[in-house]
């Protein structure tokens, strides 16, 4: 039976219920539209931050979260052009994009989709998806690193925090990560960071200062906001960049456009679907993340596994800051 999780209002994980649904005939698939059967759905922070109503909705109840998954193709629409959409039944392919993935099934648009080599997991690609393409952007388009740059990196053992780090090596970058504990601290060490502080027990910004001589990092990559960003400020070099791209803590409120006068700091907030959707790039990025996937330069670390219809229990250990890695969302077949 094909069936979705929704959202009933907005409020904490109890609001997330199990809704079953009829499939669309394949003669009522619209242009350039397919099909896909689920096999794996990542879950994500943002997902809490839409369930909570931190972010707006579009609608005022019943909205399906998730915003990466994976499947297979089972029906396939006509294509726009008469030349076909380059996808078929059978094809397994992956995605990122705001909400709907919390589903046994979906119609997508084709330009959504990417085709998943033969190399890469489905549980990988929907743990990869969002987080992957997260990392991507955040260091080649947010604040291109270079080799001998020093960063700063927040929520280091989370799932863009591990990919990140593992880029971060591959590219000669030194990375310096904040996690909370030791254990989480010992993950993101075997991650790519070359120095781990743990912020239950450490002072980051003295930390920071020790470990790089005073000077400060080029960059402080920001996911956790109001408890950290006026400290992630003071790790900055004269003319260092802030990228803010969420909010774990809360939004930073407070914040002034005078707090960055104190460097001549640059601040940006980014979002990963402006740039999936700009022309080319969803593919290009995909492909650049695929190829590290494949060969072994970044490992993905599914550490926490639910079945779809118990993604309030997902919610609740990602809220309490009690998973590491990535969280995948499987369904029976």
């Amino acid at each position: 039976m094909a069936y979705v999780i929704v959202a009933q209002t907005k409020g904490g994980p109890e609001v997330l219920q199990r809704v079953e649904l009829d499939l669309p005939e394949m003669s009522n698939l619209g242009a350039d539209e397919v099909l896909v059967r689920h096999t794996a759905v990542g879950v994500n922070f943002i997902d809490c931050y839409f369930r909570s109503g931190l972010y707006p909705w579009d609608k005022e109840k019943d909205l399906v979260l998730g915003s990466e998954a994976a499947g297979e193709i089972i029906a396939v629409g006509p294509s726009s052009d008469g030349q076909g959409s380059g996808f078929a039944v059978g094809d397994r392919v992956a995605y990122t994009i705001p909400n709907g993935a919390y589903a046994s099934h979906r119609v997508m648009t084709t330009k959504h989709l990417v085709k998943l080599p033969d190399g890469i997991a489905d549980e990988v690609a929907a743990a990869s998806m969002l987080k992957g393409l997260t990392a991507h952007y955040l260091l080649h388009k947010s604040f291109e690193v270079k080799p001998g740059q020093t960063v700063l990196f927040h929520a280091a053992a989370g799932g863009v925090g591990l990919i990140a780090g593992q880029w971060l090596k591959h590219k000669g970058v030194i990375a310096i990560g904040t996690a909370g504990g030791a254990e989480k601290c010992a993950l993101a060490a075997k991650n790519g960071y070359d120095h781990v502080i743990d912020y239950t027990s450490e002072d980051f910004v003295a930390r920071v200062k020790e470990i790089t001589g005073g000077a400060g990092v080029d960059v402080v990559y920001d996911s956790v906001g109001k408890d950290t960003y006026p400290g992630s400020l003071q790790c900055l070099k004269t003319f260092g960049t802030l990228v803010s791209f969420g909010q774990s803590s809360g939004p930073a409120l407070d914040f002034k456009l005078s707090d960055i006068a104190a460097g001549s700091y640059s601040v940006t907030r980014p979002v990963l679907f402006h740039f999936t959707n700009s022309e080319g790039y969803l593919e290009a990025a995909a492909a650049e993340l695929f190829a590290m996937l494949e060969s072994g330069k970044i490992k993905v670390v599914i550490n926490q596994s639910f079945q779809l219809d118990q993604v309030a229990d997902a919610h609740r250990a990602l809220e309490g800051r009690k998973t590491t890695g990535s969280t995948v969302l499987t369904l029976a077949m």
